[in-house]
This record gives C-alpha cells, structure tokens and sequence, in this order.
C-alpha cells in the first residue's frame, strides 16, 4: 500500500513537471512569436529606408539563404545590391527564447565605415549593438572626418542609455565609434528609433558623398576582407559559430560571396 502511494506520488510529481514544461514552451513560444513581428517590422523599415536613397536589388544567397545548427540555431538571409553604395545582407537568427538580427551594410562604393546593426530579443529584453567599423579606403581625407563627426553627433544623442559592458576583442582597433545599449520590451519603440536613427544617419552621410575612386575601392575592399578574414583565424563571437558548423572554407565563402559581398564589386 505505502508502494503504491509512492509510486502515485512520483507519478503526480512528473505530471506537473510535464505541466510546467508545457507551459514554459508555450510562454516561450509566444514571446518569441512577438519579439519576431517587431524584428520583421524593424527589418522592413530599415530596407524601406535604404530604398529611399538608393536602387536596391535582391540578390540571390543561394545555399547560405538558410542554415540551421545543432538542431535548434535557425539563420536566415538575404542579400541586396545597393547601387552606388555597397553590399547588403540581413540576417536573422531564431533560437527559440532568443531571436537576433544583423543589418550590415558594407561599402564599397564609398569612402564610408562599414556599418553593423546587431539587435537582439532576448525573451523582454533588448541588447543593441550599434558599430561603425573603420575599413574605409582613406581615413585620412577631410569628407572622412566628416563622416566620423556626424556618427559621433549619433553617439552623442543616446547617452543617456547606459552602455553594456562588453568583453574586448581583437577587432576592436577598428571601431572608433560604436554604441552597445540595453532597453526593455517596455522600450520597444526607443529601440526601433535607435534603429532608424543610426541607420538614418550613416545614409545621409553615405548619400551626399562621390563614389569613390577605383583605387579607394581596391584599398577598401582589401581592408574589409583583411577584418573578414581576420573574423575566421582570430575569432568572433558569432563566426565562431559558423566555422563549427561549416568549417572554416565554407564560412570564408559565405563571408565573401553574400554577408561581406566583397568579392562581387569593383576591384574583385
């Protein structure tokens, strides 16, 4: 009898534990499913934005379109032309409690930084990272400074979001001016207009420049692979990833072909 009461009580235990998992899952999946509509709606406003000052063209990013690791890392991406500005990737990541997306732009028209915007959904939190890296063809010249002057005014304008503390990494030599933030889902709409601020900026600035030089081209896209390459032999946090996943050639060709592009434009 005192046998059978515990196996009942195991029993009921094990229940709720289901219970509980169950329940987990589906408060996951719901906060998951909202936090993907508010990246989407971000990610259509950035493209939409691009397109007012510039022809974007859809490319096709063939086998790296989607990719999924170890079973629950699900990335997708696509890949645009920008005339007269650059390459274009977007790339999403879902991993069930966390969802993520990477805007980059990388120039190769203009004597501009390479712009990262990496956004994070982690369950109703919001981890932004805003970085402008310095890959241009020449840093030295006045219309450079310029630039830098005004991606500053940007950094300038949210300083009263506290910066994340982040680790540092090699590739930090590059980045003069970045902006780490952490918002709240309560946050939603600040985040979205840090967004568009910083992308809104970095256009303006790329817009009112002369395409660069073929010489500043090659200098340019020589630095950006020099970063990208140096992303595969030295580390980084998410190209770690990928080089466990793809190996290292795999990723070197991904980085080439579609999320850098450097090897479709001028010079290449």
């Amino acid at each position: 009898m005192k046998a059978k009461k515990i196996r009942k009580g195991i029993g009921i235990f094990f229940l709720i534990l289901l219970l509980l998992v169950i329940v987990l899952v589906i408060v996951l999946n719901v906060i998951g499913s909202k936090n993907k509509k508010v990246m989407y709606e971000m990610i259509a406003d950035g493209l939409s934005r691009v397109q007012e000052d510039y022809t974007v063209t859809q490319l096709d990013a063939g086998e790296y379109t989607d990719m999924r690791f170890y079973g629950i890392m699900k990335f997708h991406v696509d890949q645009y032309r920008v005339e007269e500005l650059g390459n274009l990737s977007v790339m999403t990541a879902d991993m069930g409690f966390m969802q993520m997306v990477s805007f980059m732009i990388t120039p190769t028209e203009k004597n501009v930084p390479l712009c990262t915007l990496d956004f994070m959904y982690i369950l109703n939190n919001r981890k932004s990272y805003v970085e402008f890296y310095d890959l241009a063809g020449d840093t030295g010249s006045a219309e450079y400074s310029a630039v830098q002057a005004a991606l500053q005014g940007l950094v300038d304008r949210w300083r009263d979001v506290e910066e994340l503390a982040v680790e540092p990494h090699w590739y930090d030599t590059y980045l003069k001016v970045f902006m780490h933030k952490q918002l709240k889902k309560d946050d939603e709409a600040r985040n979205s207009q840090l967004f568009a601020d910083a992308l809104d900026t970095y256009l303006a600035e790329t817009e009112r420049l002369e395409k660069s030089s073929d010489e500043i081209v090659r200098r340019q896209i020589g630095f950006t692979k020099v970063y990208s390459d140096g992303l595969i032999e030295k580390g980084g946090v998410s190209t770690d990833v990928f080089k466990k996943a793809l190996g290292e050639d795999k990723t070197r060709d991904f980085f080439d072909r579609v999320f850098f592009g450097t090897a479709l434009y001028r010079g290449n």
